[in-house]
């Protein structure tokens, strides 16, 4: 990290912030109306506390007939094991059977035998007890089956024991984190009211898991009746009051993204019930981490169950009460259970975190455990890694020396990887936790708002639980401590690191009651310019425990896609994480620069996966989206969405679009924006599906159109005939780019490559084949290959030992599959990456697309972002190759979705459903089937304009086309910015002549200008004007074009607005 100073930052820890501030004091913006939430909580304070006038847990079990003759076989069997002496066989049986508070289901399901088992195992821990020096009673009982289990044991009530069983993670691991469908278990937990010999303490246990019986295990996915979705057990066991309170809570949720949260008083008693509901497979580890919270504020449950739905809802009922054990350390339940409710949100955005041990013993509060979870991830990715001696070497080397290049290319990557591992960071910060409270007051004096005034008891650092109210720190003063505490400078430059992510922070949904993942908006001015020249304007982190992710962009109205990034294993997963933030980083900046033809800046979203969680795609986008419009929307009721302190304090919009594993899901982002109330909504993400006014981009090949201008560009210059030219290309026919590639093209197919593995035939492949691929988007597994030639062949990733028509034998199917791009022994004269992951081809592994000093495959057109680093493609392009990068190649994508964009922009509601909506019937309005191709025009018009002008400045001046490319996209996007600051806007003849030229004919027929004018926000048309003037000046008079020669420009252009031809 460059620099500990931020521009913009209150300074909330150096002790000139507010403390806990008031609502008035948050920073409001004028007009922004309330939305509707993603999460529901039962409010304390808000309304009369709703209480339980039934007595009991509101679960009663059918009665067993046959108790009292199963009683008797079990003694007669106790008593043939003659373990336990026979005058103490039916004391034994009969404690098991009426003090321990098991229920008729239990022993109606049980078998005689288990039973038996289990009373002998009971038994044998109190002999063992007796035989202990501390007499202590300590029980582990535990059996496990496919469709049932039982789990008893004693503990502490109200206390959480590292060194205890570990039932309650065992069974949730085992059983609940993978109940999906009919593969659902439901638990009845309770503690045994019956004392237990020689410890007052200790209370006996017991935990029975099921096997879920539905009473329809495939009902309507609008269905949300219990007694419909329900399991058997459940609806036989519970009382009409109780299936009212689930009701409740499955109404609530059904609508929701987050957790459903509700507590009820029971009538007589000082137990609270709290229900928690929310979608399986949202939450892993919940049941545990909930645990874990109410024992931290001195709370114990009676009674605990876990129900599932056979429509994919976990609903969570606790019965708690204060912990006999804690009642002089900690405020009455009726305080407490607030506390429980309010932070149930933070746990389920992050159950299992990273520090919750030193959660479970007490040292961190919850807040302070998943704070230091939260800055632990934050470190991973931007500690300094390469330091002053690594930027004095790269100053004194030279970058154009290929040596040179490749060993600080090597060097980086080492650096980054090994200095500063996930491991080594969680080593440090683990043994400074005094530190981690401080540096959290100092966080949370800046971010929590008050928002009850004087009487709220959600106090910013570890509640009302503290002995004493520690001091906020400045800044100076934290800085300070660091210093003196920390051991070494490895461990004081990773505290230091919380110090500027608090600093870092402009706003963030932590303290929001109602979230389902945590999100950051950071000033991203601590980023090293060494490592990142070109800075950014907006940076999002957003964690959860299914994934961590970020969202950058370049400038304040800015474009980009999402997308969601698998591990295949461990160490691949390890490889993801550590270049997250560059990759996304490099993308973003990839994206600033295919936008120079249209108005909004470059911007990225990458969502990677955790290793345990790789099948959890949706659940990790909702989240992530979700997240992210908690700090682009303003909070509606104390509560459910509390006001954040906004030290950003503007309007922030963002918009997005599809990118890798995201298609399917952007129609979800749009309906969820306007179901949020967000104004943006229409606007908020392209690529949406065609009934929601979207364009899709593999529907109608945009993106692959602006790669075609580009190759059909080199074959119009070199007199190339198409049908002869052997083509390799990464990305199949199952994906969006691969696909379209193939049926726009005509070239000899003679090798693709796959998620499946690899398809090769030197004599080409068969086309109708081909086209019947991807016309059904079949990976190459797919291909009939009775179509091959004798020289062809096809091998999938996991295959092994296979030998080819060479004689050649390959060893590893996966191995040859992300290494085949780089062989020699095939012939390519054309590649096109459609698909890979980024550096694919970096410099070192571009020499082996090099034999005697000439590039093996003479044109390549980079379909695929990032797949060949800069320094490769100009390595390739000394060895003849001609290159033309991602930056140029694929910005046709990006160009449907501005016109979409504004296309949304400009219609009103009722308009935009009529010309930009397919209808339910299917039918398409005729002004969406003309502006499609209107589109499609306009992608193929900017591609080759590009392409002239790239082509025409190599001829001229020798430079390498990926330089042209960048230095295109800088001189256009610098100009564009330049332009929207001058008097030129100000020219009103002017403004409209460039916005006629610049805006879609249909568009301006349609709605006309002055509409448009209207709609369209000015910031918005200040960009449109911009780079659509820079565009065309630099497209034709070239990169280095002097004053004069925009002044002739404009001489034309305004000799146009006069009239004068």
């Amino acid at each position: 990290m460059a620099s500990e100073h931020t521009n913009g930052s209150l300074g909330g820890a150096n002790g000139t912030g507010p403390t806990n501030k008031l609502l008035e004091k948050v920073v409001r913006l004028p007009g922004r109306q309330p939305s509707p939430q993603p999460t529901h909580l039962s409010v304390p304070g808000a309304m009369q506390p709703r209480v339980l006038h039934e007595t009991g847990s509101g679960y009663v079990a059918p009665k067993f007939e046959g108790k009292a003759q199963q009683m008797d076989e079990v003694m007669d069997q106790v008593e043939e094991k003659g373990f336990i002496p026979g005058d103490l066989v039916e004391n034994e049986t009969k404690w098991f059977y009426n003090e321990l508070g098991i229920d008729d289901m239990y022993f109606s399901t049980e078998t005689v035998q288990n039973i038996v088992s289990q009373i002998l195992s009971l038994y044998a821990a109190k002999v063992a007890a007796y035989a202990r020096d501390d007499k202590k009673l300590e029980i582990r009982l535990d059996k496990e089956d496919a469709d049932h289990a039982v789990y008893i044991d004693t503990s502490v009530p109200g206390q959480s024991s590292t060194g205890g069983s570990g039932f309650e993670a065992r069974l949730e691991e085992k059983y609940l984190d993978g109940s999906r469908g009919e593969r659902s278990y439901r638990v009845e937990t309770f503690r045994s009211p019956s004392k237990l010999p020689g410890d007052d303490a200790q209370a006996l246990r017991c935990y029975f898991v099921y096997l879920c019986h539905f009473q329809n295990p495939n009902p309507d996915p609008t269905e949300t009746s219990i007694e419909i979705l329900g399991d058997e057990r459940f609806i036989q066991k519970t009382s009409e009051n109780t299936r009212a309170i689930y009701q409740g809570v499955m109404d609530a949720v059904v609508s929701r993204t987050g957790p459903v949260i509700d507590m009820y008083d029971v009538e007589g008693m000082r137990e609270k019930r709290l229900v928690v509901g929310f979608k399986q497979g949202s939450a892993l580890g919940l049941f545990t981490a909930l645990s874990d919270l109410y024992h931290y504020y001195g709370l114990t449950s009676s009674r605990k169950y876990v129900e599932q739905f056979s429509n994919g809802i976990t609903i969570m009922s606790i019965y708690l009460r204060p912990s006999p054990n804690n009642a002089a350390k900690h405020p009455p339940i009726e305080a407490s259970i607030h506390q429980v409710m309010k932070e149930v949100s933070l746990l389920y955005c992050v159950p299992q975190n990273i520090f919750r041990d030193h959660f479970k013993s007490g040292r961190l509060s919850l807040q302070e455990s998943i704070y230091a979870h939260c800055v632990w991830v934050f470190v991973q990715h931007f500690l300094n890694r390469l330091g002053n001696e690594y930027n004095t070497l790269a100053s004194v080397l030279d970058p154009n020396n290929s040596v040179h290049a490749e060993v600080l290319s090597k060097l980086k990557k080492r650096l980054r990887t090994e200095t500063f591992t996930a491991d080594y960071i969680l080593e440090i910060i683990n043994q400074y936790p005094d530190l981690i409270r401080s540096l959290y007051l100092a966080f949370a004096n800046t971010h929590y708002v008050q928002t009850r005034g004087d009487q709220d008891d959600f106090l910013p650092t570890l509640s009302y639980l503290r002995m004493k109210i520690d001091r906020v720190l400045t800044d100076e003063e934290l800085e300070d401590q660091i210093s003196k505490a920390a051991v070494n400078q490895h461990h004081e430059m990773v505290m230091t690191a919380f110090r500027i992510f608090n600093k870092s922070v402009l706003k963030t949904n932590f303290y929001t009651p109602t979230k389902v993942a945590l999100s950051f908006r950071l000033n991203p001015s601590f980023l090293p310019v060494e490592e990142y020249p070109q800075p950014l304007y907006g940076m999002f982190l957003i964690i959860s425990s299914e994934f961590r992710g970020f969202h950058l962009r370049f400038r304040d109205i800015a474009r980009g896609g999402i997308r969601i990034v698998k591990s295949r294993s461990r160490e691949a997963y390890g490889i993801n994480a550590r270049s997250l933030f560059d990759e996304n980083y490099n993308l973003a900046s990839t994206q600033q620069k295919k936008n120079k033809d249209i108005p909004e800046g470059g911007s990225k979203g990458v969502i990677l996966l955790d290793i345990q969680h790789q099948d959890k795609t949706t659940v990790a986008f909702e989240k992530y989206i979700d997240s992210i419009m908690d700090l682009l929307l303003p909070p509606t009721s104390p509560g459910i969405k509390d006001p954040i302190v906004d030290l950003h304090g503007k309007e922030e919009i963002l918009f997005m679009g599809p990118d890798e594993n995201t298609a399917d899901l952007v129609n979800w982002a749009t309906e969820h924006a306007r179901v949020r109330g967000a104004p943006w909504w229409k606007s908020f993400f392209t690529g949406k599906s065609p009934k929601l006014g979207g364009i899709p981009h593999d529907a109608y090949g945009m993106t692959t159109l602006s790669v075609r201008e580009y190759i059909l560009g080199i074959y119009r210059k070199l007199n190339l005939d198409e049908r002869e030219v052997r083509k390799l290309q990464t990305g199949g026919p199952d994906g969006d780019l691969g696909s379209n590639e193939i049926l726009l093209s005509n070239e000899k197919y003679c090798g693709i490559v796959d998620g499946s593995g690899v398809l090769v035939d030197p004599n080409g492949l068969d086309r109708a084949e081909l086209v019947r691929l991807a016309t059904e988007r079949k990976m190459i597994v797919s291909y009939d290959i009775s179509k091959l030639s004798k020289e062809g062949y096809r091998i999938l990733v996991e295959e092994n030992s296979v030998t080819l028509p060479s004689g050649e034998v390959v060893n590893n199917g996966t191995t040859f599959r992300n290494t085949f791009h780089l062989r020699e022994a095939e012939k390519f004269d054309l590649f096109v990456p459609c698909g890979g992951r980024p550096e694919s081809i970096d410099f070192s592994s571009a020499s082996r697309l090099i034999v005697k000093g000439k590039a093996a495959i003479p044109y390549i057109v980079e379909g695929a972002n990032l797949f060949v680093t800069q320094e490769a493609k100009l390595r390739l392009e000394q060895a003849g190759c001609i290159v033309f990068k991602d930056a140029s190649a694929n910005k046709g994508g990006v160009t449907s979705s501005s016109l979409e964009v504004l296309a949304s922009l400009s219609f009103d509601d009722e308009s935009f459903l009529s010309h930009m909506c397919v209808q339910a019937d299917g039918t398409v309005p005729k002004f969406y089937q003309d502006y499609v191709k209107q589109v499609q025009k306009k992608i193929q018009e900017n591609a080759f304009l590009e392409f002239e002008a790239i082509w025409r400045e190599h001829a001229e001046t020798g430079v390498a086309r990926s330089i042209l490319s960048d230095r295109l996209s800088m001189a256009i996007t610098k100009m564009d910015e330049e332009l929207q600051g001058t008097e030129l806007w100000d020219n009103v003849e002017l403004r409209r002549s460039v916005l006629s030229d610049a805006l879609p004919n249909l568009l301006l027929n349609e709605i006309g200008l002055e509409k448009i004018l209207q709609r369209v926000p000015e910031n918005y048309l200040r960009a449109i004007f911009g780079s659509y003037l820079a565009s065309r000046f630099i497209y034709t008079m070239g990169i280095s074009a002097s004053p004069v020669s925009f002044f002739a420009f404009m001489n034309k252009r305004m000799a146009k607005v006069n009239g004068v031809h």
